[in-house]
């Protein structure tokens, strides 16, 4: 079967392509109640959907939204796209999300799908560290916005929703010293240059300058299951008050069960320390204590900055919007 057009929507329903073309536009003023049902009960029997192309012609607008993200196993991913969706949704736009895999020719290649379907506008979590990486989308004429990972020379004309990653690890770090400790293993897995991860060791190095206490970073990336448990034997035998931090909520799991492979309980044989948990760490022993980001907020963020840019493309936007994590009190340490 053919597809159906518009033209073919207007002879079934015995009225004007122009007037099909006010009601695909939500333009109502000036049409009747009845021709309005008449032609909403000839699109669904024709089974009519206006292409993206079609209506970027008629509208200058495609009505979608593209979303990239590093890696779409973390639970980060979902709760940032649940937050953008809820914006975007109820102003009619289908927001379509591609997984980069935090692989720098995986996102160009989704970059440029999506510049195909002409999309109205874009919101990334970067996985490349160069804005000139990103020049493309501008030069589409594609409205943007950066979440969670901050990309260097990005114009302050291009939005950028992220945590304040440094200031809450410096934070976390000084009460952990305050607590007695002098060893801090942090669990990371970097595998991009501008992981989130990167500013939170920054800053619990920062805490320990001009104090007895040391920062060790324990990189889980490339290496297997065994590794981190003797990686924390190991440390632990030096005989320091140790605490591990777990800089991502998917590696509080692995930190957990290296815990459990070496018998080790907290808090009192090692002190142990998340940024989030997407709200499941408070039902383990006492609770862990945590610095939890907002992940859905920095959606809801990212997808107002965008449409006020879309809708407004000469508009000034902020250079970065700030999400602050909040302390959520256990008692692991």
């Amino acid at each position: 079967m053919k597809n159906v057009t518009i033209s073919d929507v207007a002879k079934a329903a015995g009225v004007s392509v122009t007037t099909i073309s006010r009601y695909l536009n939500g333009n109502f003023s000036k049409m009747s109640s009845e021709t309005k049902a008449k032609i909403t009960t000839t699109i669904q029997q024709l089974n009519y959907h206006p292409s993206a192309s079609a209506r970027k012609m008629r509208t200058n607008q495609s009505k979608m939204i593209g979303v990239i993200v590093g890696d779409v196993s973390n639970v980060f991913s979902s709760l940032l796209f649940s937050g953008i969706y809820e914006i975007l949704q109820p102003r009619d736009y289908s927001v379509l999300l591609l997984n980069a895999n935090n692989s720098a020719s995986e996102e160009r290649q989704g970059i440029n799908r999506l510049l195909e379907q002409e999309i109205d506008g874009l919101i990334i979590q970067p996985s490349q560290p160069n804005f000139k990486n990103y020049q493309v989308i501008l030069k589409n004429h594609v409205p943007m916005v950066t979440v969670d990972r901050e990309v260097s020379d990005q114009p302050e004309t291009v939005g950028k929703v992220v945590t304040n990653n440094f200031q809450a690890s410096r934070q976390f770090g000084a009460e952990l010293i305050k607590a007695g400790y002098d060893q801090l293993l942090l669990i990371s897995s970097t595998t991009v240059p501008i992981s989130a991860q990167v500013p939170r060791i920054k800053g619990f190095k920062d805490s320990v300058k001009e104090t007895a206490s040391r920062v060790i970073e324990l990189n889980l990336a490339g290496h297997t299951d065994d590794w981190l448990p003797q990686q924390i034997r190991h440390y632990l035998n030096q005989g320091k008050k140790t605490v591990v931090v777990s800089l991502m909520g998917p590696l509080l799991f692995k930190t957990l069960t290296a815990f459990q492979e070496l018998q080790l309980t907290f808090p009192d044989q090692i002190g142990l320390a998340s940024f989030d948990d997407w709200d499941w760490s408070k039902f383990v022993s006492d609770g862990i204590d945590l610095m939890q980001q907002d992940p859905k907020e920095i959606g809801r963020s990212a997808a107002k900055t965008l449409l006020t840019t879309i809708k407004e493309p000469k508009a000034v936007t902020p250079a970065t919007q700030l999400i602050p994590a909040t302390r959520v009190w256990g008692h692991s340490f």
